[in-house]
This record gives C-alpha cells, structure tokens and sequence, in this order.
C-alpha cells in the first residue's frame, strides 16, 4: 500500500485537539463542573496538536521527497499550500476586527500577513490577526530549511539514524532548562505560576529554530522507516504511548509541557501508523470519513481560531449561558468550522493546489500520477487525495517504497 491514509485522518484528530483546547480552556464555552473538567482534561491539547504537525510534516516531506525535484518547486509548492489560505483568513481576521473595533498594530499585521510573526519577541506580535496563523510562520522556516536538511539528514548512515533521534529528544527536554535558567524578563502573572516571562515562553513555544528539532525529528523517523530500521511497533501500542505521553505532559512544569517534548511521545504514532498503512495493517484511521475530514483539517485549523473566538466573545461570554446552551454553542462552533473549512478547501486550496501544487513528474512516469497531500503552527503546517499514488523510490537496503507524493501541512 503506498498511499498512507492514516496519517490524512490523525490530522483531523490533531486539529481537533487545538479546537478542543481554544473552546474548553482558552474560552470556556460550557460552565459549571463540567466545564472544568473539560478545561483540566484539554488544558494541553492545543500544544499536543501542533506538535503533532511539526513532526508530521517533518515525517511526510521526507517520506515524498524525490531526487529529482527542485528548490524552487518545492518552495512553490509549499507556499502555494499554506498562503492563499492564510491570506484569505488574515483578511476575514481584518473584517472581524474592524467590526469588533479592535486595535491594529503595525508591527504585528504586517508580521502576521509576511508569516514572520513567530520571529518577534513581542507579547503583542505573534498571536495578532488569525491567531492560529503562527505556527505557519513557523512552517515556512521548515520548508525554507528542508532541501538543506534533507541533504544533511542522507549523508547521516543508517547506523547512526538512532543516534541522532537520541540527540534530538535529548534536546527537546533541554530547551525548556536553557529557558527556564538562562531567559530573564518580566514575569506574566497570568501564565501558569506567574514565574515566567513572555521572553521564555517565546523561546520554546514561538521561536522557530527550536520548534525545528521537532520537524527534524520528524525527518529522522521517516528515514529509520524508510530503511527498515524501526521496529514493529503496532497502532495500539503507539497511541498508548501517545496517549500516555499527554498525560505526562498535562503535568511536567509548564515550559516542558507546551512544546518539543510532546514529539517524544508523537513520532511514535507517526512512524507506526505509515508502517500500519504500507503493510495494509488494521488501522481505524483510515476510515472514509476521517480521511476526508483530514483533507480538511488544514483549512479547518485556519478557520476555526476566527469562528471560536469571535463567537465565545459575542454569543458567550457574560451570558451566564447553562452548561447545555454553551455546549450547543460549541457545537455550532465545530459544525460552523467545518462549513467554512470546506468552503475554503473547495474555492481556495483545492483549486490553487490542483493547478500549482502538483510535484515534478518522473520521467517515464504516466501523466495521470496521482498525489496525496497529507499538513500546527506547526506549518504544519498543512490536502488532497486522489485516487491513486506512483510507485516511490526505494532507500538503500529497504523494502518499503516511498509514495510518489505525500506532503504535509502543516
């Protein structure tokens, strides 16, 4: 089986958790006991679903990368991936503002609309506008980055792929340490204990080359798949660790918490469910339904940060709605997300897609080839499905072949 369906459906789940976490912690929309507990149960879904897309994404370009394509068309392709839609949320974003008389700042619309927002240091830059559209800015540092680290990553012997894996998770619990004992600034007493400044925040959350170690990661598991030497790790077992992981995430100290850890317990889930996919193992995130919805799940991320907000801010709060009238307004929040994420699949990405984004053709190659796009921030971060794949290169000393095209989002 070449194409890898499972990974299309987790990134719904994945989105999911980010909408989970902005409407049950981030805005409450049902109160009472059981909107605590919501808020308690997916205080770091938000931050566990973007991880999931930078190693994703990281996983999935290496999976799909040919020799014989070129820089300028994979950057192509990329920007044609996550800019319309970015584009077109950023001017919805202006609109809202405007209606809601909000302030713009110079400095951060323009940061937001060049996708260079997570660059900035500042507490009023990289959440202004479409909010969620930060991590984009942190996925185009990837894509700038990736033909680069590609070449680096396949100079890296096999035998020494598991090292280098070492080294990354090692680093991803040691960027918390630097910027808890090595960032200074003014601490925000709204944030976790109110110990931390914005500046330590920013380095393990925003700061793009340490959300790379993560994309790295990502790129590191494909190769050890790609020439056999991952282990037989089943679905089960890797969305236990997963799972797990979370839960050890929910109560580590917060900078640990919110970042590259998560990868730890994710790649994993990644690695396992492409295996699960090309040996045709059992897999319930290859059904029709979540393949679809994880075609959307990009547009879906772009959109929904606007309509969760914007609703809590004018239908919720101070309401003082029962706990049955805000879950129905989530609800309307989740089915109105999905409307529009369709939408915005159908008439911008889609299209755009379909008419930029198609990889360079093989030689020899039929010229019906079909692709599949599999993309938080992360950039992620990052879909379309056709019917069939080509048959990918093999890896030295490998049996799995690589699918003519799987590219993630971010």
């Amino acid at each position: 089986m070449s194409r890898l369906p499972s990974l299309t459906g987790m990134r719904f789940v994945a989105a999911l958790l980010v909408f989970a976490f902005h409407t049950t912690w981030q805005t409450a929309y049902v109160a009472g006991t059981g909107g605590d507990v919501l808020g308690d149960v997916f205080a770091n879904a938000g931050f566990y679903g973007v991880s999931f897309f930078f190693v994703l994404s990281g996983f999935v370009l290496t999976w799909s990368a040919r020799p014989e394509d070129t820089k300028a068309a994979f950057w192509r392709r990329r920007l044609v991936k996550i800019y319309p839609n970015h584009l077109v949320t950023f001017l919805i974003a202006a609109v809202l503002m405007l209606i809601a008389a909000d302030a713009f700042t110079t400095k951060g619309t323009l940061a937001n609309l060049f996708l260079v927002q997570a660059w900035i240091p500042e507490i009023q830059v990289p959440n202004t506008m479409n909010a969620v559209s930060w991590s984009l800015s942190v996925e185009l540092f990837f894509y700038l980055s990736f033909p680069l680290l590609l070449r680096l990553l396949n100079r890296v012997p096999v035998r020494r792929l598991w090292a280098l894996a070492g080294v990354l998770g090692a680093l991803t619990v040691v960027v918390p340490a630097i910027a808890q004992y090595g960032i200074g600034g003014v601490p925000l007493p709204f944030i976790a204990d109110g110990t931390l400044s914005f500046g330590q925040i920013w380095f393990v959350y925003f700061f793009p080359p340490v959300r790379a170690l993560e994309f790295v990661l990502g790129m590191v598991a494909a190769r050890l798949v790609q020439t056999g030497s991952w282990p037989r790790l089943g679905l089960l077992p890797a969305a236990a660790i997963a799972v797990g992981g979370y839960a050890v995430n929910s109560l580590v100290p917060y900078l640990y918490g919110v970042a590259g850890t998560a990868a730890l317990w994710l790649t994993p889930l990644v690695a396992a469910a492409a295996t699960a996919d090309h040996r045709g193992d059992a897999s319930p995130a290859r059904g029709r339904l979540l393949v679809r919805l994880g075609e959307l799940s990009f547009a879906f991320y772009m959109v929904h940060g606007l309509v969760t907000s914007y609703a809590h801010r004018w239908l919720v709060a101070g309401k003082d709605l029962p706990p049955l009238a805000g879950a129905a307004a989530l609800l309307g929040a989740l089915l109105l997300s999905l409307a529009l994420a369709l939408t915005l699949y159908r008439w911008v990405e889609e299209p755009l897609m379909r008419r930029f984004g198609a990889p360079p053709r093989r030689p020899g190659a039929p010229t019906g080839a079909a692709t599949v796009s599999a993309t938080p921030t992360a950039s992620a971060s990052p879909a379309t499905t056709s019917a069939t794949t080509g048959s990918p290169e093999t890896a030295p000393g490998a049996s799995a072949p690589r699918p003519t095209a799987l590219e993630a989002r971010e």
